[in-house]
């Protein structure tokens, strides 16, 4: 008589003991590294969160300005551009207004449009991926036309005409949030189909299907669970990507609208003021560089630690 255990597919065994012999997760965020970008991130959210408290603890607040602490050329006064103890990044050439209030209350512009673009990316391309992946034929056709047709769409240049049709008290960052996410599924469409096709076809889910389980029921216990790490891995690497195109939107001028803080924004306006005060360029862009960065080792190190490999390494 055939025991349960002999019923199990090789596959299963296998997924199994890779499962059993792996280090746990969170143990991989323990290293020097990771554990230093997990701390940027966890910062730079709370930073976001909390950017009022923050802003009250100098008081001040990014929109009010400060013309005494500019000279007769609106440059900051004193060194590092206007460091004091007052304002503790400095003041914002030409208004005067609080660097470090800027870039806390940045970091929920760059955060909120780069996090709520990503899920919305992910969305799309894990439904589209597993659907075409899982039915095939005309309907995985329709979904590889439709992934060629928006990567090759010029992206900034939508970008930028749609921001000059919509009006300009629309919500930009929302309108943000739907141009990056809409337009970022496609890759991770392509990755979660590849798998779909392969898992599909194991005999566990051609059992499965035999047995009268119904297409939803395969898609819902049987290949979203196993594409899940890759959705995981795949987001978290491409978040930082969706912040800088946020920056990058702002930085053009087609992101959200002053006086709203963005780091992307405010990079923007530390260009024309480079020569005369090149302190304004710096905080701003360390904190895109850095949460960017974090997230890339974050990343990273998630991908290793879910590869099934990891354990013969």
């Amino acid at each position: 008589m055939m025991t349960t255990s002999d019923a199990l597919p090789v596959e299963a065994a296998v997924s199994l003991d890779d499962r059993t012999a792996r280090t746990p997760v969170w143990r991989a965020f323990l290293r020097p590294v990771p554990a230093a970008a997990a701390v940027v991130v966890a910062a730079s959210v709370l930073a976001a969160v909390f950017a009022p408290q923050l802003s009250a603890l100098s008081d001040n607040d990014p929109f009010t300005y400060h013309p005494e602490a500019l000279g007769p050329d609106t440059a900051p006064l004193g060194a590092f551009g206007g460091v004091s103890a007052d304002h503790w990044f400095g003041v914002e050439p030409g208004t005067g207004r609080d660097l470090f209030s800027l870039v806390v209350h940045g970091a929920r512009v760059s955060l909120l449009v780069g996090i709520a673009s990503t899920l919305l990316a992910t969305v799309i391309g894990v439904v589209l991926g597993i659907v075409a992946g899982a039915v095939g034929g005309f309907v995985e056709k329709l979904v590889e036309v439709a992934t060629d047709v928006t990567l090759g769409f010029p992206f900034l240049i939508f970008a930028i005409a749609l921001s000059a049709l919509f009006p300009l008290e629309a919500p930009r960052a929302l309108l943000l949030t739907l141009v990056i996410g809409v337009f970022g599924w496609p890759g991770i469409a392509r990755v979660v189909a590849a798998e779909t096709r392969v898992i599909v076809r194991q005999p566990y889910v051609v059992a499965s299907r035999v047995m009268g389980a119904r297409l939803a029921h395969v898609l819902r216990h049987q290949v979203l669970p196993n594409v899940a790490s890759t959705v995981i891995v795949y987001s978290c690497i491409s978040l930082p990507g969706r912040i800088s195109a946020e920056a990058t939107l702002s930085f053009l001028g087609v992101g959200v609208l002053p006086p709203t803080p963005s780091w992307g924004r405010s990079i923007g306006d530390a260009i024309s003021w480079l020569l005369v005060d090149p302190a304004f360029l710096l905080f701003p862009a360390a904190a895109l560089f850095l949460v960017t960065f974090s997230f890339n080792i974050l990343g990273d190190t998630l991908r290793d630690a879910l590869d099934p490999r990891g354990a013969q390494r």
